[in-house]
């Protein structure tokens, strides 16, 4: 069986941090969906190769490939689900003012189909859907390019400053 390898390179996440942490959230993250600061390492290691940034709604796109199976011979659940996250957080991070933080206090998810590597592209959004001072709500889903729900779940966020 032959050999199969990934090598891939990251940016120092603390110099991107201090980059952003003067920056409203949302112009943080049209910063990285613009290229003028780097995509943080979560992104790189799982593939993640678009963002589309609004006010209170975040779209993340990857393709399944061959790293992301897991033994049943599907990807894991952990693509869809870190999409989820990623995208439900950054909805409510476009919706806060430089210098707050937050954190994912609560994930749910629900998987309605596998994803494979015939799946092809999948866009995840996630949207605020309650953006309150201290706890936001928000929902997502992740659809495959022929419109076909893959996943989908709801987050609840702490929101702090710093």
């Amino acid at each position: 069986m032959p050999e199969r390898t990934r090598t891939y390179t990251w940016d120092d996440p603390q110099e991107t941090r201090a980059r952003s942490a003067a920056l409203p959230g949302l112009e943080a993250l049209r910063a990285w969906a613009e290229g003028e600061l780097p995509p943080p390492p979560m992104a790189q290691t799982l593939g993640i190769t678009g963002i589309e940034v609004e006010e209170g709604r975040v779209t993340f796109i990857a393709e399944p490939a061959e790293f992301h199976y897991n033994p049943i011979g599907v990807v894991h659940g952990g693509l869809a689900l870190t999409m989820l996250d990623s995208a439900m957080a950054c909805a409510g991070q476009t919706l806060l003012p430089a210098g707050a933080a937050y954190t994912t206090l609560e994930l749910k998810a629900n998987f309605v189909r596998p994803l494979t590597l015939d799946t092809g592209p999948v866009r995840c959004t996630g949207t605020i859907v309650h953006p309150g001072r201290t706890v936001a709500t928000a929902e997502g889903r992740v659809v495959g390019a022929d419109g076909r729900l893959y996943a989908h779940g709801t987050s609840t966020l702490l929101i702090t400053a710093v």
